[in-house]
């Protein structure tokens, strides 16, 4: 007997409108730019003729926005599940931009003590079971198919670190896990055989900053 298949695309939503540059985090009401549609868009083509049977998202507005698309072109609902939402932060709705506000600020430092949990959020291995389960939530709702699950840049990574046994704790800059990417989990059965990686939207960011640089 073959031993089904299944894949769970787990998707970053696109681009944020934020022009105060705030780390938003869990903060209601941050929505996807003009931008950040397109990618979804963009993304969501990328996986046209896939037999995709479940879409699942993220409570978050930016999240369930970017999960729209795929739920018109397969046909699905958008189903919310909160163990795909954004990590806690202690810096939610400052600047937090190299050399800017809150990292400056020494009464912050105490909070920076510890970067291996990390000390300013949410545990990293708190992260890392959280979107385990929804994941594997998501591969039994499409088992013998293929879900999208979208999220966000951390959980997604640390998602991403620890099925694949690397360490946690990292340098935010180094993250594969650009704006509207997918990280794609392969299983049979229960068992993942596979991590592959794309970002379908890549020339929209680049073409964007391009017109940026020159404006």
């Amino acid at each position: 007997m073959s031993v089904e298949r299944t894949v769970v695309h787990v998707l970053r939503h696109g681009e944020v409108h934020n022009p105060e540059k705030i780390l938003y985090g869990r903060i209601p009401g941050f929505h996807l730019s003009a931008l950040g549609v397109q990618m979804a868009e963009v993304a969501a083509k990328s996986l046209d003729g896939l037999d995709v049977t479940h879409v699942v998202a993220s409570p978050l507005e930016r999240a369930q926005e970017t999960a729209a698309p795929f739920a018109g072109l397969f046909g699905t609902g958008i189903a919310t599940d909160a163990r795909l939402i954004e990590s806690t932060n202690h810096f939610e709705g400052k600047r937090v931009s190299v050399g800017d506000g809150a990292l400056r600020d020494p009464r912050n430092w105490w909070v920076l003590r510890d970067p291996l949990k990390p000390s300013w959020g949410e545990p990293y291995l708190h992260i890392a079971r959280r979107m385990t389960t929804a994941v594997m939530a998501a591969r039994r709702a499409a088992a013998g198919h293929q879900a999208v699950c979208v999220s966000h840049q951390l959980p997604i990574w640390t998602l991403r670190c620890f099925l694949t046994g690397r360490r946690l704790w990292h340098d935010p800059r180094k993250r594969e896990c650009g704006l509207a990417s997918l990280t794609s989990l392969h299983f049979k059965g229960a068992k993942l055989v596979d991590v592959t990686y794309s970002e379908p939207a890549a020339s929209l960011v680049t073409d964007a900053a391009a017109k940026i640089k020159g404006a």
